[in-house]
């Protein structure tokens, strides 16, 4: 039987649901909860290869990838992040629209080394606050794939 520590919860803005972060021995999951939430796991460190897509695929398709400006909705565990980054050049600039700050603080805590630590990369600039707020202050300010 595997045992799951619960590192942290945050409240989801406007939902009366939460994030919960655990940690196993070896990984990472979280989950959500609250009412209807259903202790369902949304994201974990063990698989992650759409995440991985996700942050790759579009960065391919870019016209200049040397010095992109991405956006990312929502920063999750890290990974997408990550393969943005690594996809795009030195010059490039990777934002990250996140909603809930702990899931920032997880990120530059315990769950950041399962993805490399993207948030210390200089490339990334975090956006505290809803993406769509974002993309409707700032729709010229980044490359469209």
């Amino acid at each position: 039987m595997r045992h799951w520590t619960l590192l942290g919860e945050a409240p989801i803005p406007g939902t009366g649901k939460s994030l919960a972060l655990y940690q196993g021995k070896d990984d990472f999951f979280i989950k959500l909860t609250g009412p209807q939430g259903g202790g369902q796991e949304l994201m974990n460190t063990r698989k992650h290869g759409s995440e991985d897509a996700l942050g790759a695929l579009p960065c391919k398709r870019l016209a200049n990838p040397a010095n992109a400006r991405v956006l990312i909705g929502g920063l999750g565990m890290g990974f997408t992040l990550a393969a943005a980054l690594e996809a795009v050049g030195q010059d490039a600039e990777v934002t990250v629209a996140e909603l809930i700050s702990e899931v920032v603080e997880w990120n530059r805590g315990p769950l950041g080394e399962r993805s490399g630590r993207p948030l210390d990369d200089p490339r990334t600039r975090v956006y505290l606050g809803d993406v769509a707020k974002l993309l409707r202050r700032s729709r010229a300010c980044f490359d469209v794939v």
